[in-house]
C-alpha cells in the first residue's frame, strides 16, 4: 500500500491530499530516508512525520486490507513509538 494512501487509512492523518502535501515538503520519512508518495509501506517499517513543533514516530504492524478502519482498530496496524 502506497505511503499516503497508508497515513489516511489508518487515520494517522484525516486526509490523503494532506499526506501528499507532507510527502512533497519532504516531512515524512521511511526507515530515516525522505520518500516520496508512491512509495510502499512494508510491515517494521518505521514512518516519521515532522510537524512545526514535534514529530511523530510509528511502526508499522500491518497493512489494511480495506479503504477505512475505525478508529478502535487503529492500534491493529500501527504502534505509536514516539
Amino acid at each position: 500500500m502506497r505511503i499516503d494512501k497508508f497515513l489516511n487509512t489508518t487515520n494517522i492523518l484525516k486526509r490523503r491530499s494532506m499526506a501528499k502535501d507532507l510527502l512533497e515538503s519532504h516531512l515524512v520519512s521511511i526507515n530515516g530516508g525522505i520518500t516520496k508518495a508512491s512509495r510502499n509501506v512494508k510491515v517494521g517499517d518505521i514512518i516519521e512525520i515532522k510537524f512545526l513543533e514535534y514529530s511523530k514516530k510509528y511502526e508499522v504492524l500491518m497493512i489494511p486490507t480495506t479503504k477505512t478502519l475505525p478508529k478502535n482498530q487503529k492500534q491493529e496496524y500501527i504502534k505509536e513509538i514516539s
